[in-house]
């Protein structure tokens, strides 16, 4: 008897020990994935220092006879030092790290769904590591930033498949799950970069040591198989089926005879593959795919904007940058707990933990800096990142959710392309405190109560099919559901 793909993972076993070592390879890459990103912030760091003489030096020569820093440390400004006049290099590279992962986050979602997840996952990680190695050998600092903006692409692009390859090795009751582990693992990851940076403080030597790691992903990748969703997506059924087999077997299950029901994605002869342009014309999908553009970037925007405007950390460097990790941490069990209920769901959450923000940062302008640890504007700031962090970590599930197989990298790619712009221009709403202390406040609020009402009109996902193609929409049981009737008759079936 064929089953309908959600059976046949249901067959292969509920995430067992086959499954779960396919995904903690893809989990556990995230720690690479995070130091990575935020390498920056310890290469990049400016110690302490003083010109030994009133005018500042012209000559990189001369400059390096007068000045003295004070930290035991090293970092690309205290071997080219980039302070004063060139002190604009450190964020210009990180600014070409962020302009990288916008084109790698538009540009691998659809190469992923038209060549498939392995190949370009692990393309992508191949360049990874040796844009990593450059940066780390770099002679000068115009090697450095170049390789920064070529890391930027293939580490958000691989990055970004890897998500949806973890997701689709398993049924969609684990996708929260497996979703929120991988982001709980980011943010492990920067505590882990924060102790080795601890640990190494020759700024060459952590970028190698951070680097590393990285071949190790790459080796045990060539072990993982296609995603079988994507398989299937493409009418390859008999590979689709194999790689359940293959999961089945993994997970302690005798030989199964597993035979999928053709789907209705199979493409025709001469029939080209859905690309991006799919998520425009589908009326569906485009306008799905504006309400989430508009989450992601409001997600990344208060997200930054909330850090920005928490004040900065004084004390150890190291232990600042653990914290900025760690903070995120609650959110993830958070996430599980609501997400998974039948009177919340994804959509509820997501808009409970966007308006909740939004608020946050209404209320920290009426709050006195000197208020106190407990009535602070800073923890008032910093609860309402948490809960940024926990919409962030559910957009990224729900999005997956809301594509059909066939077009949820690409749906993915350009979600991730918006949170970028985001990230750009929140540090620069600090500046519009010259109209008046509170509108920053204002901005970030109203954006996130905004970002939090909008994801009302998208459809719940909990406990529905995944779509694996684009026909599959035009289905009653895979569009937002009007009414009480329409809910129950959907259970009974």
């Amino acid at each position: 008897m064929a089953l309908e793909l959600e059976e046949a993972f249901g067959a292969a076993g509920e995430f067992g020990g086959g499954q779960r070592r396919l995904t903690a390879c893809l989990v556990l890459l995230q720690v690479y994935v995070a130091c990575q990103s935020m390498l920056i912030v310890l290469v990049g760091a400016a110690p302490e220092y003083r010109i030994d003489q009133e005018e500042i030096p012209f000559s990189r020569a001369e400059l390096a006879k007068h000045i003295h820093f004070a930290d035991n440390f090293t970092s690309i400004v205290t071997e080219w030092y980039l302070i004063e006049k060139e002190a604009y290099k450190v964020n210009l590279a990180s600014s070409l790290f962020f302009a990288g992962l916008l084109i790698g986050n538009i540009t691998f979602g659809p190469l992923s769904d038209k060549l498939g997840r392995k190949p370009v996952y692990i393309s992508g990680l191949f360049f990874d590591v040796v844009f990593g190695y450059v940066t780390a050998l770099a002679p000068n600092y115009d090697i450095f930033a170049i390789s920064r903006f070529f890391v930027g692409i293939v580490n958000g692009g691989m990055a970004l498949v890897s998500f949806v390859l973890t997701q689709e090795y398993v049924g969609k009751s684990f996708w929260s799950f497996t979703g929120s582990l991988t982001n709980l693992m980011f943010a492990v990851g920067i505590a882990v970069y924060a102790l080795l940076g601890y640990c190494v403080r020759e700024w060459r030597y952590l970028a190698l040591v951070s680097n590393t790691p990285g071949i190790i992903f790459f080796l045990l990748s060539f072990m993982l198989p296609e995603s079988p969703r994507w398989l299937y997506s493409q009418g390859k059924t008999a590979e689709a089926e194999h790689v359940l087999q293959y999961i089945a077997l993994g997970n302690g299950k005798e030989r199964l005879n597993l035979k999928l029901k053709p789907t209705a994605a199979t493409l025709r002869k001469g029939e080209s593959a859905p690309g991006i342009l799919n998520l425009v014309k589908h009326p569906v999908l485009r306008w799905r795919t504006v309400i989430l553009m508009y989450i992601w970037y409001v997600c990344s925007f208060v997200y930054y904007g909330l850090t920005l405007n928490a004040g900065e950390l004084r004390g150890n460097l190291y232990l600042n940058v653990a914290l900025y990790g760690l903070v995120e941490v609650p959110a993830f069990p958070l996430c599980m707990f609501f997400i998974e209920k039948s009177w919340s769901g994804r959509r509820r959450t997501m808009t409970s933990f966007l308006v909740f923000a939004g608020f946050a940062c209404m209320f920290s302008m009426f709050l006195p800096t000197n208020a106190g640890l407990f009535f602070s504007p800073t923890l008032l700031a910093l609860c309402g990142k948490m809960m940024v962090s926990a919409a962030f970590n559910i957009v990224y599930i729900y999005t997956s959710e809301l594509y059909p197989t066939v077009l949820r990298n690409a749906g993915l790619g350009v979600c991730s392309m918006s949170c970028r712009f985001g990230g750009v221009l929140a540090p620069f709403v600090p500046s519009m405190k010259s109209l008046g202390p509170s509108v920053p406040f204002m901005v970030f609020g109203i954006s996130g109560l905004s970002a939090g009402f909008l994801t009302l009109l998208l459809p719940e996902t909990l406990n529905k099919p995944v779509a694996e193609s684009v026909e599959d929409l035009q289905i009653p049981k895979y569009q937002m559901l009007k009414n009480k009737k329409v809910n129950q008759s959907e259970e009974n079936t």
